[in-house]
């Protein structure tokens, strides 16, 4: 299994993992001090784009901003965990099979705010794609976690983080002893 689809199921993991920590009232409730969204929102934005790739990538092209906007993954906590493991599911056959088809090129399409939006979509693969899926979940990871701080939830301090900023912090540690 290539390392993009395993980081991206270990990303979707430890979504999983803080689900199981929250209690259902504050998956939804909505946090004044972070553009008053809530961790449904959140956790929604982000299955919605896992959902999109991997039914555009058959295809060979992603419409990240044709997403079904699923108000049930954001206010109900059950059905999101189910979710998520659907998708883990999915990106584990992906794995299986990714060999021949994890440098298939791809037309991406999202919505940059220009009204000179090029129809076609840009030029992708399989692999960059879900690069950006770990990068962008992370981000959204990173929001998720000032609600739970907000909300009193205590938080593995990886969670939110980027990957290359845990391996910067852990070389300055090292540094330091």
């Amino acid at each position: 299994m290539d390392y993009t689809t395993q980081d991206n199921i270990s990303v979707l993991k430890q979504g999983l993992d803080l689900l199981g920590k929250i209690e259902p009232q504050d998956y939804t409730k909505h946090c004044p001090q972070c553009f008053d969204s809530n961790i449904g929102g959140h956790f929604r934005h982000n299955i919605e784009h896992y959902q999109n790739f991997l039914r555009g990538y058959k295809e060979g092209i992603i419409d990240y901003d044709d997403r079904a906007r699923d108000w049930r993954i954001e206010n109900d906590l059950a059905f999101t965990c189910e979710t998520i493991k659907e998708i883990i599911q999915q990106l584990e056959h992906l794995g299986q099979l990714e060999k021949s088809i994890i440098r298939q090129e791809l037309r991406i399409k999202i919505d940059s705010g220009s009204t000179q939006c090029n129809e076609n979509g840009s030029q992708s693969t399989i692999q960059r794609e879900l690069q950006f899926l770990i990068s962008h979940t992370i981000h959204h990871y990173a929001l998720i976690a000032v609600i739970c701080n907000i909300f009193e939830y205590k938080l593995p301090k990886e969670f939110g983080v980027a990957p290359s900023t845990l391996k910067y912090q852990d070389s300055q540690t090292s540094c330091a002893r």
